[in-house]
């Protein structure tokens, strides 16, 4: 029986699969990644002055304050128990009015915040695609650095792998969808401030903010995303809505954590003949995103927005 989108789910948060992607970026293995600093290191909370809260409330029973971090030459996220929205909105005279809410990964325990979150809207904003960074409440961590080290060390342990009961996407990541379909809200509510057409919003997510993409489309009611990328997430047969929306997946064959369980979501948008285009790059590992890497994966935001635009996302609405 294939497994379901839930079952990944209650394993991959439950079991601690879901390594968050800093430290996973270490088993990539490109020479960018080899020269910079693995060390995770305590930052201020940048200051995000365009970060607009979504008014889905603090985290229920969070007692962590939102704490960050640098590693890699890059800036992580956890304990978020306010979930914000940052817009990085393209110039005006390249302004094609799509948009994309930018979901980050890290295990539901980080955000990767430049490497799968700023970075990317940055560069979908200089396509002339509006972008908003969607920073969601997170699973609660050790509020110390060498404690929250260890419960990360401790996801790799063979207790850890341990596959659990299967459990409920809708019910799991209802935090998270909440802040999703608050996202979805917001933009539409400022669409024409910010030059979007609310009915040209998707959604891309890396590795945990992959699977909350997903869970968006499954059960996120009103957020309906025009278009969803699955980038190096959980690839889960689903049962696909109606009117699904267009799917771009990219993979590396390579991925220590999806790579070899089959490619059920990819047969499941087929089969329901939705729009589906997959790219399983040879290597790049997880965790790749915006990272400069010798391996072919670089190249799935070139692909991604070439898609895009095949699907008419890079000109204005006629």
């Amino acid at each position: 029986m294939a497994h379901t989108l839930k079952y990944h789910v209650a394993r991959w948060i439950r079991s601690g699969l879901a390594v968050g992607v800093a430290a996973l970026a270490s088993l990539a293995g490109s020479s960018a990644m080899a020269q910079a600093d693995h060390t995770m290191t305590p930052i201020a909370i940048p200051a995000q002055p365009k970060a607009i809260e979504l008014g889905t409330g603090p985290l229920p029973g969070a007692t962590a304050p939102e704490a960050w971090h640098s590693q890699y030459g890059s800036v992580f996220a956890r304990n978020v128990t306010v979930a914000t929205l940052t817009p990085f909105l393209p110039d005006p005279s390249k302004a094609t009015g799509a948009a994309v809410i930018v979901a980050p990964g890290g295990g539901f325990r980080t955000l990767s915040m430049n490497n799968e979150g700023w970075d990317v809207a940055q560069a979908l904003a200089d396509r002339g695609v509006a972008a908003f960074v969607l920073k969601y409440r997170l699973n609660q961590t050790p509020q110390d650095m060498p404690a929250f080290e260890r419960s990360m060390a401790e996801m790799f342990s063979g207790t850890a792998r341990r596959p659990p009961a299967p459990g409920d996407a809708s019910v799991t990541l209802a935090p998270q969808i909440a802040d999703a379909r608050a996202a979805f809200a917001l933009v539409r509510s400022r669409a024409k401030e910010w030059k979007v057409d609310s009915d040209r919003i998707g959604m891309v997510g890396f590795s945990a903010g992959a699977m909350l993409t997903m869970a968006t489309t499954l059960y996120g009611q009103d957020a309906k995303p025009a278009h969803i990328a699955n980038i190096y997430g959980p690839l889960a047969a689903v049962e696909v809505p109606a009117g699904a929306p267009p799917l771009f997946v990219a993979l590396a064959a390579d991925d220590p954590f999806f790579a070899n369980a089959g490619y059920g979501l990819i047969d499941s948008w087929r089969t329901a003949k939705r729009p589906v285009e997959f790219h399983l790059y040879e290597q790049g590992g997880h965790g790749f995103g915006m990272y400069p890497k010798e391996t072919t994966s670089t190249g799935w935001f070139e692909a991604y927005v070439r898609w895009l635009s095949m699907h008419g996302y890079l000109k204005p609405k006629a």
